[in-house]
């Protein structure tokens, strides 16, 4: 069976330590491409060398050229720079839509195939610009966005309670963002619902930390934001896709209607496999709950708008 080819844009934190996940998981062979000379190449041979103390035969190559995308799977996109200070949200918005734009370009000319996981920032609107750059079947461009967000949320669930993580399912839709949506009344623990588990004051604290997840690691780090996390959910999204696993994880997606939301990426519940997305899941939700997903919806398309998309 053919080895999945698996492309890395950006070998900072979030990109090497990605790379280094799907190879640990033997996953595919992995290109991780950077712009600064020679910093991929040196980060993927450490990585080959710990090959033979994780049990991994995943191929690793580091390179500047991104012709080496060519044949690629799938690709995962990371680059971009962190907003700042004295940088508004537009400025970072239009700096890292040229940084994306550039690497669709590259994409689209060496890996027309490749099934497309933008994990650049703004995430939603990154997908966004790349869905309509690259001009693929929309259901081979997608954000992670989604999978980190509910992992936050879970985390805090399984924190506060004191149980095990495993037993924790909850999900997260909508924009990578303040107006995130925790689905509250969806998520549990061992199936019993977490509602009556956790007062509401305490829950209503827990989907205040989801949504200032991201910021409050950015605060405790001084410089630079997570990585651990948002690679792990990449490489859960790269493992469904490549095993064909069809797990229903929360992604942006192209909606066509889906919530009352069209022609716009958001987060909301996909199936997952070879095709990329295969089926949107319409879960039921309450008139409250499905009005902040559209509000989110809107803020994505709001700032779609600054960068022309």
């Amino acid at each position: 069976m053919k080895q999945a080819k698996i492309t890395v844009v950006g070998a900072g934190f979030v990109g090497a330590t990605t790379a280094q996940r799907i190879a640990e998981k033997n996953l595919g062979d992995v290109v991780l491409h950077d712009i600064v000379p020679d910093m991929p190449k040196g980060k993927a041979l450490d990585m080959m060398q710990s090959a033979c103390l994780e049990d991994f035969d995943s191929q690793v190559i580091g390179t500047n050229d991104p012709a080496d995308y060519k044949d690629s799977d799938i690709v995962v996109i990371t680059s971009g720079i962190a907003r700042k200070p004295g940088m508004s949200r537009d400025d970072l918005l239009k700096t890292n839509a040229g940084i994306v734009g550039g690497v669709v370009d590259n994409v689209k000319k060496y890996a027309p195939n490749s099934i497309v996981i933008v994990v650049s920032n703004p995430l939603d609107v990154m997908t966004c610009l790349a869905g309509a750059k690259l001009d693929f079947p929309k259901n081979r461009v997608m954000g992670m966005a989604g999978v980190l967000d509910s992992a936050r949320f879970r985390c805090f669930i399984a924190m506060e309670l004191g149980v095990s993580h495993q037993d924790v399912n909850a999900m997260v839709l909508g924009g990578h963002g303040d107006d995130m949506v925790p689905l509250v009344r969806h998520s549990t623990v061992s199936g019993i619902a977490i509602e009556a588990l956790i007062p509401k004051d305490r829950l209503d604290a827990l989907v205040t930390r989801t949504r200032n997840g991201g910021a409050e690691i950015v605060g405790l780090l001084k410089t630079g934001s997570a990585y651990y996390a948002p690679s792990a959910s990449v490489a859960q999204m790269v493992q469904s896709i490549v095993r064909d696993e069809k797990r229903v994880l929360p992604c942006a997606a192209w909606c066509t209607g889906q919530y009352g939301i069209k022609d716009m990426f958001v987060g909301v519940p996909v199936k997952l496999g070879r095709d990329g997305v295969e089926q949107i899941m319409e879960l039921k939700l309450t008139e409250g709950e499905l009005k902040q997903l559209q509000s989110s919806a809107h803020h994505v398309r709001e700032s779609c708008k600054v960068i022309g998309v």
